[in-house]
């Protein structure tokens, strides 16, 4: 029996495939789609947060309106349509569990009209499905083949670019939202057989076997590049944050520009570095372990901790008052952010960390896990 796509989805766990309907469906929540605020949809900034924010919330705004724009202008470059995008965005949603998100997402979804149902459209948007799902809540799972795979079904290198960065971008987004429904008090959701993300096998961050890397993507030749690609990668130094990523993140200059200028613009937190270790080691992003491992200037048990996984993390922290009341709600945030709640918040407070530095965290945590799925994706393991 041929199966075809609608052009409206009702639920939030969607299908690539579903049965032909007499009527059209609607989103469960219609008006979640009509938001002021795209990044933040609409939830509400506490009082007890600073203006200092403001610059990197500008900021996430802006990629907002970058990476899913209200409509999509496809060419042979860039062929990610606005169903691709959304459906992309709200499949992300799904793996946190932000329910926020998964209104906002499906109730834009949902007057989209399909890709057409030859059998070339279904495998295309099939494998866009998976991977998104699995680069989102098992990124350890994804190496240079399953990146490169996506190029197999249709997509183009700048596509696949701007496919991670959106993938990457709703994880920020989902972290961001649920820190501030935890400072607003608001109850924690737990949908039924929602997951908690497994750490990365401990093999890849083994200090004897480091594993091969390599850049998924060729490096476009200059005459490919825009003005604003040639200008970003000029201007490109060591100290940029990504650098070595640079050739390929020049196919999506302005999420690139974006996301240096969003690094750049959060408030920096002593504990940044154990952030990054975290969510590298729980991501299985090894080049950014091995860059923040090499930030880290005091005693370099912390690095071997992490390494070697929660047992010993949570061992070395005995003796460390200053990040004992840091690490399980980090580590809870990465894993599971739907999960993450007031209580997380107030025992950050109990162990002095202010409201403000604990969203700095939180939002940092957030950008790192985005960084992560960069690396894992572009360059990674063979």
């Amino acid at each position: 029996m041929e199966q075809r796509h609608l052009a409206a989805k009702s639920h939030w766990y969607h299908e690539t495939q579903s049965r032909p309907s007499p009527a059209d469906a609607h989103p469960l929540v219609p008006e979640a789609a009509q938001v002021e605020d795209a990044f933040l949809l609409d939830c509400p900034w506490p009082t007890t947060l600073h203006p200092a924010h403001h610059p990197w919330l500008a900021t996430a705004r802006q990629l907002s309106g970058q990476l899913l724009p209200p409509r999509v202008a496809v060419n042979r470059r860039q062929t990610l349509s606005s169903y691709d995008r959304l459906s992309t965005a709200l499949t992300v949603a799904q793996v946190y569990g932000v329910q926020r998100l998964c209104n906002h997402y499906s109730a834009r979804l949902a007057p989209e009209p399909g890709p057409d149902s030859s059998r070339e459209s279904n495998h295309r948007l099939t494998q866009i499905t998976q991977f998104a799902r699995q680069l989102a809540g098992n990124p350890g799972c994804i190496d240079l083949a399953a990146t490169r795979q996506l190029l197999a079904v249709g997509l183009t290198e700048d596509d696949v670019v701007t496919f991670v960065h959106l993938i990457g971008f709703i994880g920020f987004q989902a972290r961001v939202i649920a820190a501030l429904h935890a400072f607003n008090g608001l109850p924690v959701r737990w949908l039924p057989g929602m997951d908690i993300q497994a750490d990365a096998p401990p093999d890849s961050f083994s200090s004897t076997a480091a594993p091969a890397l390599a850049l998924s993507l060729t490096t476009p030749p200059p005459e490919q590049l825009t003005f604003a690609s040639r200008e970003l990668l000029a201007d490109a130094t060591p100290d940029t944050p990504l650098h070595h990523l640079a050739p390929l993140l020049a196919r999506d200059p302005d999420s690139w520009r974006l996301l240096t200028r969003l690094q750049r613009a959060v408030p920096a937190h002593s504990s940044a570095i154990l952030v990054r270790l975290l969510s590298a080691r729980v991501n299985g992003s090894v080049p950014c372990f091995t860059a923040a491992s090499q930030q880290w200037t005091r005693d370099n048990t912390l690095v071997d901790s992490v390494r070697n996984g929660e047992r010993a993390i949570t061992a070395w922290s005995h003796g460390q008052a200053e990040y004992r009341g840091l690490i399980e709600p980090l580590l809870l945030m990465i894993r599971a952010p739907s999960r993450f709640g007031a209580a997380h918040v107030a025992g950050l407070r109990e162990h002095g960390v202010t409201a403000d530095n604990s969203l700095a965290l939180l939002t940092h945590l957030g950008i790192e896990g985005w960084v992560n799925r960069l690396n894992i994706s572009l360059y990674g393991r063979l």
